[in-house]
């Protein structure tokens, strides 16, 4: 045998075994592997909860902790600070949704044209505006223009 029929047959043999590779690491036995880790984790899960229990125990320690994860996160408020929207598929239209608008809460309709070449309007009423004052995020369907978009309003 040549180099070359070497080469070819050894390059068709590994082509062919990886699917069966694959097939191999599907086997029952990753079942069985994964009830193992799910018991496992529910062992760590118990030793988490009697650590918690014993650092309950000191009032200080508690508050300390509480009040430095508050300072580390960012707030996002829609009263306070409006909103950033994400469109899906976008293609130029934007979105903005001011916080005064928020702290109205009355059904508004906005155009979202913004760079794009045709128009779309997405409608927030007033139940959008309270699940935004409540600082959760709402989707909304644009007005179709041969398509529609899928609007994201979330608190800045």
């Amino acid at each position: 045998m040549d180099r070359k029929s070497f080469l070819t047959k050894l390059g068709a043999a590994i082509l062919a075994g990886i699917p069966l590779l694959s097939l191999w690491s599907c086997s029952d036995n990753s079942e069985d592997d994964m009830d193992d880790m799910e018991e496992e984790e529910d062992a760590d899960d118990t030793d988490d909860t009697d650590d918690t229990d014993d650092t309950d125990d000191t009032d200080d320690m508690d508050d300390t902790d509480d009040t430095d994860d508050t300072d580390d996160e960012p707030t996002t408020s829609c009263v306070d600070n409006g909103t950033s929207s994400t469109i899906s598929a976008n293609h130029g239209h934007s979105l903005t949704v001011s916080k005064e608008d928020v702290a109205a809460g009355v059904d508004k309709t906005y155009d979202i044209t913004g760079s794009g070449t045709h128009s779309h309007s997405v409608t927030v009423s007033a139940q959008d505006f309270a699940t935004l004052q409540s600082n959760n995020d709402v989707t909304i369907q644009s007005t179709a223009s041969g398509h529609t978009h899928n609007v994201t309003i979330t608190c800045a």
